[in-house]
């Protein structure tokens, strides 16, 4: 029963871990095309 609990406890945090690092990635990614769009509508408009 121990070993059981155990196990569900490393799963919960490496799914956790994992979902961390994917938001971090969204992040990071929207930021990246919302700069891009920012300079291409920068440059049209000059």
């Amino acid at each position: 029963m121990k070993n059981s609990i155990l196990l569900l406890a490393v799963m919960v945090i490496l799914l956790i871990s994992g979902c961390s690092q994917t938001w971090n990635g969204v992040k990071e990614d929207s930021s990246n095309a919302w700069s891009s769009t920012k300079q291409a509508i920068h440059k049209a408009t000059e």
